[in-house]
């Protein structure tokens, strides 16, 4: 259930980047199409997020601490441009243009899903 809610969560939150981020496309046909690609998008940026993001982490501790945790946008902009071509070659319609796009989306992305997740958990925390 939880992981269910963090999807949708997390899909919302691709919605509002592609909204507000001239770089970011789906080229769905429709809206329910459009919504489809978003939840497959959301959750391969689920899973790009759970296997790569903790080695990146492990890899460039020094970064993070050199740069006062502010490498962490980078990573997330470079895992989000991950996010849009593996849904190219799944042929999912989801495009991200560029570093700054995926940059830009990627502090979108992160600070809805953070807002969402207040107010569906109340603000509680695992």
């Amino acid at each position: 259930m939880r992981f269910l809610l963090r999807t949708v969560i997390c899909t919302v939150a691709l919605w509002v980047a592609t909204a507000l981020v001239h770089g970011i496309h789906v080229t769905a046909a429709n809206g329910a199409r459009q919504a489809l690609t978003l939840l497959g998008v959301a959750v391969i940026f689920g899973l790009v997020n759970a296997f790569i993001k903790p080695v990146v982490k492990v890899l460039g501790c020094a970064f993070y601490v050199l740069t006062l945790g502010l490498f962490a946008l980078v990573v997330n902009a470079l895992l989000l441009l991950l996010t849009s071509w593996v849904a190219g070659k799944l042929h999912l319609p989801f495009h991200v243009d560029g570093f700054w796009a995926a940059f830009w989306g990627a502090i979108i992305v992160g600070v809805v899903s953070w807002l969402l997740s207040l107010f569906v958990s109340g603000g509680d925390e695992d």
